[in-house]
């Protein structure tokens, strides 16, 4: 078996099992696990810096992803707005997000991963892509370091931490309302 097919086998079903994780924690009722919710936070924080100093040397990528940080923030308090707590007599204090947020994130990070794969992938692709710049070269390096990527990749860092923050901040609310209706 050639060496780049190799790599399909481990990765595909890798990428599938992540886009599964996805999508079941876009719908329905999921539990509250502030922690888990803390540690994202952090995650995307330090993965953004990180993007965003990378970003400075080019800086396309830099204001992509910017521009998606703040698409995605807005979604994100948009999300924390639409999104339902409730208490599941089994797993405690649950949310439910809204559908349709969670399936548009789903559908362009589904659409920007098929894209990459069509286009790093098909070698007809390439060959007419590099035909029509007349670089190769420049090609690889601009689809590499494309400033749409940045932005998806932005806009779910934006959405993320600014979701996850607010469920934690709304959850707390949550919380001290029951509290007093139990007082009461």
């Amino acid at each position: 078996m050639p060496a780049h097919l190799s790599q399909y086998l481990i990765m595909l079903p890798i990428m599938a099992w992540v886009i599964w994780r996805r999508v079941s924690r876009s719908f329905g009722r999921q539990p509250i696990k502030r922690k888990t919710m803390i540690a994202r936070i952090a995650i995307f924080a330090v993965i953004g810096v990180l993007l965003a100093l990378a970003g400075l040397q080019k800086i396309e990528l830099a204001e992509g992803l910017f521009g998606g940080v703040m698409l995605g923030a807005a979604l994100g308090i948009l999300g924390v707005r639409l999104t339902r707590f409730e208490v599941d007599p089994v797993r405690g204090d649950c949310y439910v997000p809204n559908p349709w947020i969670g399936a548009f994130l789903t559908v362009l990070l589904l659409g920007r991963l098929a894209y990459r794969f069509i286009v790093a992938y098909l070698p007809q692709m390439q060959q007419a892509h590099a035909a029509a710049n007349n670089d190769a070269q420049a090609w690889s390096a601009g689809y590499t370091s494309s400033p749409l990527t940045m932005l998806v990749i932005g806009l779910l860092i934006g959405y993320y931490i600014l979701y996850f923050t607010g469920l934690l901040i709304h959850h707390r609310r949550f919380q001290r309302a029951q509290l007093g209706a139990t007082a009461a």
